[in-house]
């Protein structure tokens, strides 16, 4: 018979990867936005090649900057658990 424990530590690993997965497929989708409307910014001349590369390195180390802030996250993700991967593949890849 499985136990209320034994589910729970199945479930709360896909859960976390679950919504993991959703987050950075999230966050790449914005990355591309914000960069498609950059390259069209400059094609069409609202804004210089070099002014459009520095937002883009600034927005770069704020988020290097950010990603080091949350490198406590990092070390409490069950990576070695299958069920976490597994969460965190159907999170990139649903709609």
């Amino acid at each position: 018979m499985i136990s209320l424990t034994q589910i729970l530590a199945l479930a709360v690993p896909f859960i976390f990867g679950l919504l993991i997965g959703v987050l950075i497929r999230r966050l790449i989708g914005v990355a591309l936005v914000l960069l498609a409307i950059f390259l069209l910014a400059v094609a069409l001349g609202y804004m210089s090649p070099s002014t459009a590369m520095s937002i883009i390195q600034s927005l770069g180390y704020t988020a290097y900057q950010a990603a080091e802030k949350l490198g406590v996250l990092k070390s409490m993700a069950p990576f070695s658990s299958a069920t976490f991967v597994i969460g965190l593949i159907i999170g990139l890849l649903m709609k």
